[in-house]
């Protein structure tokens, strides 16, 4: 493991700490509604992402952050993008399937992932070129090759409620094309989730980078292929599509064959 992703590890490990105190208590701290509908904020957020900063920063001082509560931070080629608590929701309902998720990208690349479920204590590692673990063994993208036997997962904009007109004609038609499909609420663990052959693909529009950065490093480290529906990079349009090679294009292919707005 590089010595980046050591730094990740420790982080993300610290910070699952931190979540688990309040997690057990059934507790969030105070929560905070943030700008949008259905957002919000907590106190074991804020903490988290401090705890992970803060073990970065000792380590490597003159590194730069993007991170979901405070924001980028710094300059720097190498930037920490940073989910304390993907599936917040999940969190603050005490269902337990939420991640924290970590990407380190140097120079506009994805060099490091690291994405912990603290609660089932599963930490999903990657680095470029180096393939995709689950403590410490290596993980596989599945062999599905039709999409009638695939196990899908996707997300929808719960925060723009007027989107999902748009995404149920796309639902739909992945519905009744696949074996079925799962909504967990967490697009991070989605994504190992692909990496790790539990799931065939996943599929979600309108995602923020620490939503992703991450999971598209593990699932192309695991052999599969994680982009864009337009062939564009996923962290600047929000839109990812992940899968193994036999089952992306069919992915595609329905994804781009539903009309937009009816089904």
């Amino acid at each position: 493991m590089q010595p980046l992703t050591n730094v990740a590890v420790t982080a993300a490990r610290r910070a699952g700490g931190v979540i688990l105190e309040y997690y057990r208590r059934g507790d969030t701290g105070e929560v905070t509604a943030k700008s949008g509908r259905n957002d919000f904020v907590t106190e074991a957020d804020q903490r988290a992402e401090n705890t992970i900063i803060d073990t970065i920063s000792r380590a490597y001082p003159d590194h730069a952050f993007m991170a979901e509560e405070s924001g980028e931070t710094g300059e720097s080629d190498t930037v920490w993008i940073i989910d304390p608590i993907d599936g917040t929701a999940n969190f603050m309902a005490g269902i337990p399937h939420f991640c924290v998720s970590i990407a380190c990208q140097i120079n506009g690349v994805i060099e490091h992932a690291v994405i912990y479920d603290p609660v089932k204590d599963e930490l999903f590692t990657a680095d470029r070129g180096a393939g995709a673990s689950l403590d410490g063994k290596r993980i596989r993208v599945t062999r599905t090759t039709r999409l009638r036997q695939a196990l899908l997962a996707t997300g929808f904009a719960y925060r723009k409620k007027q989107d999902i007109a748009t995404h149920m004609p796309v639902f739909n038609r992945l519905l009744s094309s696949s074996a079925d499909i799962r909504r967990a609420g967490s697009a991070a663990l989605d994504l190992a989730y692909v990496a790790a052959g539990r799931l065939d693909g996943f599929w979600e529009m309108g995602l923020s980078p620490w939503d992703m950065a991450a999971g598209l490093l593990l699932v192309r480290g695991a052999g599969g292929i994680a982009g864009d529906i337009k062939d564009q990079d996923p962290l600047k349009t929000g839109n990812v599509i992940a899968a193994n090679p036999k089952l992306y294009p069919q992915l595609i292919e329905k994804i781009e064959r539903t009309p937009q707005g009816g089904s």
